[in-house]
């Protein structure tokens, strides 16, 4: 291929590299590919179809010179230093007006510093989240694109024509300045931890709890994705659990070690929650049982006899409807918890998120999308500051007629010692959040009594300090 034609480079040529590479190539864009390790480079272009306007590099230098001015020149690698390392052998081969994209899954303050960095010189950045996996990149990802706008309409026409489709609209749109399309797909990783604590915990509910067999289960969340329920997540469960080891002839899920791993995003997502001051305690708590299901060796140790455990457990007289409606709850709650944190960081980092566009772009190609999705989007085009999904009426209302199964499966979880933090804290997060008093005074009140913090009164304004040892008897 001829010098400066390729529309597109690509750094990094891993599953996801490699699958976008693809699904540029199959809309008709020409792209430059090159990989740090040649051999992975040569094996992928072996593997291409006649064709394909995909273009192998073999060194940096040879990509940026088969690019179109102004360059455009993608990254998916590994986070961290791997990114800084790519930019840094990067850097002296671009000029000022070209455009550089880190599409992996980088944290949004590398985000801002990179971009900060790169505008000294002229280049633009864009933070892009992409969501969909392996799938998603080859056939329609959902991005969420952040940084400079120049740089995004640079590149719009690419995006639009890989991304995902819902509705007939492209699952990809502008979300900020800074680092806000890393920022949110962050957030959008927080959420997806929730979730899929959720689904675990009902898995466990009717697994054990119920007795259903995994052609069971595979039957219910079909069910369930047919009907209200529908999303990526309760789709894959239920062909999860119909797939057989073809070594053992036994279910694949039951051969599968109990130790979920975790890439740092959902720590991140309950970090800058805790930072802002937004309370997102299901992304909290999906994050702690992530580290709970690594102690092995202790559960085991703090089990006792499994067998005594579990001739103990009766079956529970628990519904499946009353278990599905409590996912619905709960996965409501989760959600109103990731846009709630969303509509505050956009306001403290000048994001400028328009929230209607983001649940838009979650809506196709994506981990957490959902048909709830669709009632989100309308719930911020009506009220575009809305600062929780819970206080849209229809939202709410989904959550308040489900509230007692919600309470009837986790009641159910704690009576047969099975685990269900997910479920319990969605529950206590909706009654907190709906509750006209909270007994935080009492708090506020040991506040000043052992470090004199002070406090505010019901009855009179100003900030009071109480010498709580002066009447020792109360009287």
């Amino acid at each position: 291929m001829t010098a400066g034609q390729n529309d597109v480079g690509m750094i990094g040529l891993a599953v996801m590299g490699r699958n976008l590479v693809l699904n540029m190539a199959d809309h008709g864009f020409a792209v430059a590919a090159y990989n740090r390790t040649d051999s992975v480079t040569r094996e992928f272009v072996s593997e291409l179809e006649s064709g394909q306007r995909v273009q192998p590099c073999h060194s940096l230098e040879e990509l940026v010179g088969s690019l179109k001015t102004p360059r455009r020149t993608m990254i998916m690698v590994k986070a961290g230093k791997p990114v800084d390392a790519v930019i840094g052998e990067l850097e002296p081969l671009l000029e000022g007006g070209d455009v550089l994209v880190d599409g992996g899954n980088s944290y949004f303050r590398d985000t801002e510093r990179r971009e900060k960095a790169l505008a000294a010189r002229g280049i633009h950045f864009l933070g892009v989240g992409i969501s969909g996996g392996e799938f998603g990149a080859r056939n329609g990802p959902s991005m969420m694109p952040g940084g400079s706008k120049e740089a995004y309409e640079s590149v719009r026409a690419v995006f639009e024509a890989v991304a995902a489709r819902a509705d007939g609209e492209p699952c990809v749109s502008y979300l900020g300045p800074g680092a806000a399309g890393h920022y949110v797909k962050m957030v959008h990783n927080g959420i997806e931890y929730g979730f899929m604590q959720l689904i675990a915990e009902t898995y466990a509910l009717m697994k054990v709890g119920l007795g259903l067999t995994n052609e069971d289960l595979a039957t219910v969340f079909a069910e369930w994705d047919g009907a209200e329920l529908n999303s990526y997540l309760v789709e894959i469960t239920s062909r999860i659990f119909r797939r057989v080891d073809e070594k053992t002839g036994s279910h694949l899920v039951d051969l599968i070690r109990g130790e979920a791993g975790q890439l740092g995003t959902g720590m991140w997502t309950s970090q800058s929650a805790m930072d802002l001051q937004v309370p997102a305690p299901n992304i909290d708590i999906a994050v702690a049982m992530r580290n709970i299901s690594a102690l092995d060796d202790q559960r085991r140790a703090a089990a006792g006899s499994p067998a005594h455990a579990a001739a103990s457990r009766e079956r529970l007289s628990l519904p499946v409807g009353s278990v599905r409606n409590a996912l619905h709850a709960a996965m409501i709650i989760t959600y109103a918890q990731g846009f709630a944190h969303l509509q505050a960081a956009s306001n403290a980092l000048q994001f400028g998120l328009k929230l209607e566009e983001v649940a838009a772009v979650w809506r196709g190609g994506c981990i957490i999308r959902s048909a709830l999705l669709r009632d989100i989007k309308g719930a911020f085009r009506r009220q575009p500051e809305l600062p929780n999904l819970l206080l849209d009426s229809a939202l709410s209302q989904a959550v308040i007629s489900r509230r007692d199964d919600l309470v009837r499966t986790v009641e159910a979880g704690a009576s047969a010692a099975i685990a269900v933090p997910g479920l319990m804290t969605a529950l206590g997060y909706l009654d907190a959040y709906r509750a006209e008093w909270l007994p935080s005074n009492l708090i506020q009140a040991q506040r000043d009594y052992f470090g004199a913090h002070t406090y505010q009164r019901l009855d009179e304004e100003g900030i009071f300090h109480t010498d709580w040892l002066a009447n020792r008897d109360g009287s």
